[in-house]
């Protein structure tokens, strides 16, 4: 009986290691297995049959690691205690390597977390680098059979490997269909004499050699998707065309090996010539639409620039410059690797390691890209442009994704969910009607069903529609974090909006003072403790007091829906709500203000005359009749009356809501089967945001970047929701349009198969054509809805 690898599945000789009543090919293997069964990693084999590969035993190799300035290029992120890494690994192909990658903090305590990529083939290792260096940590992934590859040119900035293996694929098959067509010519025009005679055969043979190839190489993508899905149990939509690819060679080589016919090499070569063209198509179609550059280039999380002169202006991030002095306020992203120059850094890099303890930086100290002030405002100088990617990387870290779409089936599973089974049915069925009624047409209807019955065109319906639909919101400064925000816009029925910085404009509010005068050093104190804030009084306040001289502060502390405290010298402050401050309670504390107390002394409160955003009224009638319409405020009750006149009636209006308070109240409704849409500042709605089924943070000059948030809008567009709404559901009446269009192809197409008139090679033409003229429709389409996205209400 012949043994095998219980760790690879190699077939092992008569020295082979037994180790726990199991065969092991070699003595890494049975090493692999041992650490997996003490780490409790076991499970690993439970998965699939001998998934593992045989580790390497070449040490040596990575010897340039102990190089700190090669380490120093390849980390993504180090901070003297944490570093991270992304590791290309080419073993990775199936469940089993996705769930021992994402262990490997089993195996070493000093790794802290790891995520697999698995289209990629990647893996992002957060590890202590006190504990384990990267070197002993590729070692040990290498021990384990998933030696990473590490080329320093892979990680040279703007420089990517390209994928030619399609290209090399589809000259293959490109070369023999133009040869098998032209050695069929003789036997197409039934040329006996000299043909029938001396060449025939050796022209059939010479078609089968040219066919292996196409088969076994031009082929393998298909092969290969399908035997992974049959193995999951999966019917995906590659196993009819490998079940089709397979049917016609076994077939044409039974002709040729018992001399009955010439086969079908011509059909074979043809559609994967075809097959592999509408694949390349769909790839260039795909690469101009790369969400890389068509929306997460549009990315747009506004900083504050420190010019020359000591002035400061609002830029986005893509302009940011080797150099550019930067200010980053309380709660505001660090978007560029930069040096501290001015303030006390109390940086929050969970986001990139999700270590939610803040660390202390001082001037002079490296600061990473990812990191978050929670602190005093603090002065950076950028040592590097920013990286759009690695920005939108963090932004849709799965992390902060987990559960939030749990159980949403998108439109292509929904619909596609039983289509190859019964396409199976179909082929199976028919070809047995044949074989009882004309034999000699069974493999022809076979084979041309599986082939014009191929889902592509389905497959590529919401991908090109919805990735179009991205590139034109980024266009139009909505900024949606994937495709699946898109599809649940078009599902909302509930809209929650906060009320300050959201539905009121920072820019035109009025602002009076009533109370005792600040003397110069108070107000110096207020402006610079207002300088430290992202909260959008905060900013309104800023904006309008008079310039004074910049000063460090030495103590601030920002409560979230409360307020401020902070301190300089001898002289503390704190400014908030009226609770926050213990402030007498009259009549005017009622507005919207911002109290003032100095050396723990009441000195009086700014009041905001709120200016709403124009066209507030407009919106809300045009959404009245189609959802339920609420605003959840922090402020008091001050703006009710305003707000009444304002919106429509059956507007839904609470106040004075803690951040915890508008989470549970949108919970709540979600319990009761509303799907909301919550459109909020970014900062103290986050968990609001991250609650509802889609969360919008509002960008106004100001660093909003959150996790939580969905999408970002640019508040100039503030009065285009209508048109978003309404545009996310035309794309996927475009979806719905487009897969109707594609079942009426495969209709068509089936019955001509059927019925034994329609050849394998026409269906092979028939198929890209069907799926370019889908991707035209798409297209075409979202392009008309994008025309008419800008339409004010």
């Amino acid at each position: 009986m012949i043994k095998q690898c219980f760790h690879c599945g190699t077939e092992c000789d008569t020295n082979s290691f037994v180790f726990d009543a199991k065969d092991f090919c070699c003595n890494g293997c049975k090493t692999v297995y041992q650490i997996f069964s003490e780490n409790d990693l076991a499970g690993y084999y439970e998965m699939e049959n001998s998934p593992g590969a045989t580790p390497t035993n070449n040490k040596d190799k990575f010897d340039f690691l102990d190089n700190d300035n090669i380490v120093e290029k390849l980390l993504e992120f180090n901070d003297g205690h944490t570093q991270i890494v992304n590791l290309y690994i080419p073993h990775i192909h199936c469940s089993s390597c996705i769930w021992v990658l994402e262990n490997l903090n089993k195996l070493n305590d000093n790794i802290k977390s790891s995520l697999v990529n698995f289209p990629k083939k990647t893996v992002r290792i957060t590890y202590s680098s006190e504990g384990i260096s990267l070197k002993a940590l590729v070692l040990l992934i290498s021990a384990i059979g998933y030696e990473p590859y590490i080329s320093l040119e892979d990680y040279q900035k703007n420089k990517k490997v390209k994928d030619r293996s399609l290209i090399y694929k589809l000259g293959v098959a490109g070369f023999a269909f133009g040869n098998v067509m032209l050695l069929s010519f003789p036997e197409y025009f039934e040329v006996d004499e000299f043909w029938l005679n001396q060449y025939k055969p050796f022209f059939r043979w010479i078609m089968f050699v040219l066919s292996l190839p196409v088969v076994f190489y031009a082929a393998s993508d298909y092969f290969i998707s399908a035997y992974k899905g049959l193995r999951s149990k999966i019917l995906n939509i590659d196993i009819p065309i490998a079940l089709g690819i397979a049917v016609l060679f076994l077939r044409s080589t039974f002709e040729i090996v018992t001399d009955t016919g010439q086969g079908f090499f011509d059909s074979l070569t043809g559609l994967l010539f075809f097959l592999l063209l509408g694949k390349f198509f769909q790839q260039k179609t795909y690469n101009f639409l790369s969400f890389e550059r068509d929306y997460k280039s549009y990315f747009p999380i506004g900083i504050t620039k420190i010019n020359s002169n000591g002035s400061e202006e609002s830029i986005q991030v893509y302009d940011i410059k080797q150099g550019d002095k930067l200010l980053i306020r309380n709660e505001e992203l660090i978007p560029v690797d930069a040096i501290l120059l001015k303030g006390k850094g109390k940086i929050d890099y969970s986001f990139v390691t999700g270590e939610a303890e803040a660390v202390r930086k001082f001037s002079g100290d490296k600061l990473f890209a990812g990191g978050k002030q929670t602190g005093e405002a603090i002065e950076l100088e950028a040592l590097k442009s920013v990286s759009q990617s690695y920005l939108t990387q963090l932004w849709s870290n799965d992390v902060f994704a987990k559960d939030k779409h749990e159980g949403f089936i998108n439109v292509t599973d929904s619909i596609s969910k039983y289509f190859t089974i019964i396409i199976l049915i179909i082929a199976f069925g028919s070809a047995g009607f044949w074989l009882w009624f004309d034999a000699s047409k069974a493999m022809n209807v076979f084979t041309s069903i599986l082939i014009v019955a191929c889902p592509c065109a389905l497959a590529l319906s919401a991908p090109f529609t919805l990735g179009n639909m991205l590139r034109i919101f980024g266009k139009n400064k909505f900024y949606l974090k994937n495709a699946h925000v898109l599809e649940q816009l078009a599902k909302i029925n509930s809209i929650i909006f906060d009320k300050t910085g959201t539905i009121t404009s920072n820019k035109e509010t009025k602002v009076t003072y009533e109370g005792d005068p600040l003397d110069n050093r108070e107000q110096t104190l207020l402006k610079n403790t207002l300088r430290n804030s992202n909260h959008p009084l905060s900013r309104q306040l800023y904006s309008i007091l008079k310039e004074n001289q910049i000063i460090t502060l030495d103590e601030f502390n920002e409560y979230s829906g409360k307020g401020i405290e902070a301190s300089h010298n001898d002289q503390t402050i704190k400014l908030g709500s009226a609770a926050f401050l213990k402030a007498p309670v009259t009549q005017k504390s009622l507005k919207t203000a911002v109290h003032v107390a100095t050396n723990d002394n009441y000195k009086g409160m700014y009041t905001f005359y709120n200016s709403y955003r124009k066209g507030l009224s407009k919106l809300f009638n045009s959404l009245k009749n189609s959802y339920e319409m609420t605003i959840l405020s922090g402020d008091n009750e001050s703006e009710r009356g305003n707000l009444e006149k304002l919106l429509p009636p059956g507007t839904k209006l609470f106040f004075n809501q803690k951040p915890d308070e508008k989470l549970n109240y949108i919970k709540y409704h979600q319990k009761e089967g509303a799907n909301i849409m919550m459109v909020g500042d970014g900062l103290n709605d986050a968990g609001a945001l991250r609650q509802s089924n889609v969360g919008i943070a509002i960008a106004e000059n100001v660093n909003v970047f959150t996790p939580a948030s969905d999408a970002i809008l640019d508040a100039s567009k503030f009065d285009l929701i209508p048109r978003y709404l309404w545009a996310s559901k035309k794309a996927m009446k475009v979806i719905i349009a487009s897969f109707i269009l594609s079942f009426l192809y495969n209709t068509v197409g089936l019955a001509f198969a059927i019925s034994g008139n329609l050849s394998p090679v026409i269906a092979a033409i028939l198929m890209p054509l069907s799926s370019i003229s889908i991707v035209a429709f798409t297209t075409i389409m979202t392009n008309l809805i994008g025309k008419n996205l800008n339409k004010r209400i």
